[in-house]
């Protein structure tokens, strides 16, 4: 019985993951720059929070 289960939990983690990679597949990611640029701004806004309190 145990054996089954764990055939059947792997299985499912196995097809989860192989929907998930057709799912992100033609996801577009940002560019470098875009990505830096948006966690300076990120950064910025938590640091202000921080130097109010």
């Amino acid at each position: 019985m145990a054996f089954w289960l764990i055939l059947l939990v792997v299985f499912a983690v196995v097809i989860g993951n192989i929907m998930l990679l057709k799912h992100t597949a033609h996801m577009k990611m940002p560019s470098r720059k875009q990505r830096h640029s948006e966690d300076d701004k990120a950064n910025d806004s938590w640091d202000d929070e921080d130097d109010a309190t």
